[in-house]
């Protein structure tokens, strides 16, 4: 089995950002690899630790400026094989670069350089965006299987039984087949710390580059964002003495009691 892992660099989820003129300001802030994509990242990395799973080569794949190997290296150091950077100076939050063209820069990787791949494990979502489309649009122009929001992963023969999260709960799709598309959701895992000498040799694992007009795909924004803004400021809260007069204030002036 070769799985492709979908890597993306976003702004540190500590971080409070600072919205500008042109969107949420990028420059001079910590990034660091999506929490959704770290996940993915580990679950490729315990297939692999699994012999039952035959892993052959876990394979890394990032899309965006050249810092994107920087995430790329933090992917390797966390147990993934080899790396794959797609170069763009387009913006990855939805600014410029969309789930659309990246879903097929990842179909286009797939079909012309990495054809023996038999699972994609992507994030359920990027915490930029908040788009959670690259995985099913993936499978879409792949025709591949798809399990979304996956909580938990296991072999199952030549497939996979997937847990997923849903709003009343979870379920289990049983994928019959690879290849096929995973995303993978917070409960999933807990990924692990890169050590130091993985660090290190990850600095020795090779990166293969392409340049994103190198495969025919439109990167036109397909839609227009018009606006970014930041929540209003929240309100400066009260003191009170007791609960008799937190009460009142709860019926009287916020209406929450009757």
């Amino acid at each position: 089995m070769k799985i492709l892992v979908g890597v993306k660099r976003v702004v540190d989820y500590a971080v409070k950002v600072r919205v500008g003129a042109n969107g949420v300001e990028l420059k001079n802030v910590k990034m660091s690899l999506n929490p959704f994509c770290e996940i993915a990242v580990e679950a490729a990395v315990r297939l692999k630790e699994n012999k039952a799973a035959s892993v052959s080569e876990v394979v890394a794949l990032s899309i965006g400026p050249k810092q994107c190997q920087e995430t790329l290296r933090t992917a390797m150091a966390m147990g993934c094989d080899r790396a794959i950077h797609i170069h763009t100076d387009l913006r990855g939050d939805y600014m410029e670069l969309q789930s659309d063209s990246v879903a097929k820069l990842f179909q286009k990787v797939i079909e012309e350089k990495e054809k023996d791949v038999d699972l994609v494990l992507v994030g359920k979502q990027a915490i930029d965006s908040d788009c959670g489309q690259v995985g099913p649009m993936l499978a879409g122009y792949l025709n591949w299987p798809q399990a979304t929001f996956a909580a938990k992963i296991d072999l199952d023969g030549d497939g996979l039984m997937v847990e997923r999260e849903t709003d009343q709960g979870t379920e289990t799709i049983k994928i019959a087949k690879l290849p096929a598309v995973v995303s993978c959701d917070l409960r999933l895992n807990e990924p692990r710390y890169a050590t130091l000498p993985n660090i290190m040799k990850a600095k020795k694992k090779k990166i293969d580059q392409f340049q994103a007009d190198e495969f025919d795909v439109d990167l036109t924004a397909k839609n227009k964002v018009l606006e970014v803004f930041e929540p209003p400021a929240r309100k400066e809260g009260i003191t009170v003495d007791n609960v008799n007069q937190l009460i009142d204030k709860l019926k009287n002036e916020a209406g929450l009691l009757q």
